[in-house]
């Protein structure tokens, strides 16, 4: 039996921008998905965090978004647990937002990846999965019948209930909500309640609510999000309600809007064919996979963690597993991985994980109701006064605060952390952008030296990274040259304006971390 190099199980947006990834580093893997078509059912309505600029750097936001440039920040409002930050109190907001229903985000990876030559089978369901020392067997349902297929390597993106994750025994270990019952919607409301200024839905007998900025009452949560193109979406939030059975309706969404707000609603059925949303949910989860990597299996996105949180955590923390993953593994498959490469996929992912995870408990705590938490309320809105408060609630909404470890504790701060933005002019192609140069997925040198020596001494590492002289057209942080991971991470850096023999040889060590030897090494005059 040939063995594929790659079966990846799920073709979501995780699962498909994995193989993109991996497609980019010459590995053509195998997408599993057991839907025949793709999912029309309404889910995320969006991307937010850092993932924006993780997208921006694969030249997948033009698509994603339809707008020209590169992302902006949103630097007026967001919400943490029903309050709102004040992102205009921080010299620059690590919050990005890129409004996009998860049919378009998937239509767009789908052909993008489809673009780079990965085989995506439809309808094709993984029944059964063994792995040995070698390979991995896996069982197929597919429309033709079953059949099975051996891998080097089986990656698990197929979702919260992952049958990648059941086969291969590793547990999910968290918490399940069951007093929870959320309703949501796609429905009319009055035009004349909209206000043309803000875009707030101005509700009689409670007064405006802002639209994209979930708010907490006494006796519940309720949000009003009117999406362009689309009928505004509502959704409500209640604690202990009695359990039913019968299909949800606009009427039992109307009836919980009048519980939460202690007002109505007038709700009518949108016009035009869909999809639009009409569900109730009840309870919820936040767990994370006791490992990402079981030897010869590895789990991305929702198949390693859930989240019972607003906010949009999944997709942000979902597709950077597979920027993560995705070099590893081709390297570890190209027989160039450093030892340990491979276990640092999950290393890292699951601490990020773990990290969201405060996120999420946080704001289930602070949005319960009752009159303690209320004050708990007032005391932390109080704090959020505080630019401080906010740029640390900013960048756990972000995932900014991540911070690899890169093994050199005397590191400049940005060493570990998610490479900003910045112009270079460059000799080759002008003047760009790190999130142009970044579109190959190869890991990149950039030497902002006045007399480039850091590009000259490592010329010969071409072959593994892309080496870039470069000026500074823009102000970036202190930092004269950097060492960029291709999931956008800093690997190194330095601030010496000629950096001396201990910066390069530091610098040559995280290169052979990160990216192997090279077998020949000049060293210029």
């Amino acid at each position: 039996m040939t063995v594929t190099e790659v079966v990846i199980v799920g073709g979501g947006p995780n699962g498909l921008m994995l193989a993109c990834e991996l497609a980019l580093a010459g590995v053509r893997p195998v997408v599993l998905e057991g839907l025949s078509a793709p999912s029309e059912v309404p889910k995320a309505n969006g991307l937010l965090g850092q993932v924006v600029q993780v997208v921006d750097r694969r030249g997948l936001y033009e698509r994603l978004s339809g707008t020209p440039g590169p992302p902006r920040p949103n630097s007026a409002y967001f919400i943490f647990a029903a309050l709102p930050l004040d992102l205009s109190l921080l010299p620059s907001s690590p919050v990005y937002a890129l409004p996009a229903p998860q049919r378009h985000i998937v239509q767009v990876l789908e052909e993008r990846a489809l673009e780079l030559g990965v085989e995506i089978r439809r309808g094709h369901e993984v029944t059964g999965l063994v792995q040995d020392d070698g390979a991995v067997t896996v069982d197929i349902a597919g429309p033709d019948g079953a059949y099975r297929l051996r891998a080097r390597y089986v990656v698990g993106a197929d979702g919260a209930h992952s049958v990648t994750r059941k086969l291969s025994g590793i547990g999910f270990p968290g918490v399940s909500y069951d007093r929870r019952t959320s309703r949501t919607a796609h429905t009319t409301v009055p035009p004349e309640w909209t206000d043309p200024t803000n875009g707030a839905l101005d509700v009689p007998g409670y007064g405006p609510v802002l639209p994209f900025l979930p708010l907490r009452t006494e006796h519940g949560g309720f949000a009003y999000a009117p999406f362009p193109g689309h009928p505004p979406l509502l959704s409500t939030t209640e604690w202990d309600q009695p359990e039913t059975d019968a299909p949800m309706s606009l009427d039992e969404l109307g009836a919980s809007i009048r519980r939460v707000l202690g007002a109505d609603i007038p709700l009518g059925t949108p016009a035009g064919e869909g999809p639009h949303v009409l569900r109730r949910l009840t309870g919820g989860n936040t767990r994370v996979a006791e490992q990402f990597r079981d030897r010869r299996v590895l789990l991305i996105g929702d198949a390693a963690h859930v989240y019972s949180a607003g906010g949009g955590p999944g997709l942000n923390l979902g597709l950077q597993d597979a920027v993560n993953l995705g070099w590893k593994l081709a390297a570890e498959l190209g027989g160039s991985a450093p030892p340990g490469l491979l276990d640092s996929y999950g290393t890292e992912r699951r601490s990020a994980a773990l990290r969201m995870v405060v996120y999420a408990q946080a704001q289930a705590a602070l949005t319960a109701p009752g009159g303690d938490v209320t004050a708990l309320r007032e005391l932390f809105a109080e704090l959020l006064g505080l630019p401080g408060t906010v740029q640390h609630l900013a960048d756990l909404t972000a995932g900014t605060d991540v911070r690899y470890d890169m093994g050199d504790a005397d590191a400049l701060p940005s060493v570990g952390r998610f490479a900003p933005d910045m112009e270079l002019g460059t000799r080759a192609a002008g003047t760009v952008r790190l999130a142009e140069l970044a579109c190959t997925a190869r890991p990149l040198l950039i030497d902002l030296t006045e007399d480039g020596s850091v590009a000259g001494e490592f010329a010969e590492w071409h072959e593994r990274v892309d080496v870039v002289t470069a000026r500074p057209e823009t102000p970036v942080p202190e930092v004269t040259a950097l060492l960029v991971r291709p999931d956008g991470y800093v690997a190194w850096a330095t601030d010496s304006p000629r950096p001396g023999p201990a910066a390069l040889d530091s610098l040559r060590a995280a290169m052979e971390r990160w990216f192997g030897t090279v077998r020949e090494r000049t060293i210029s005059a």
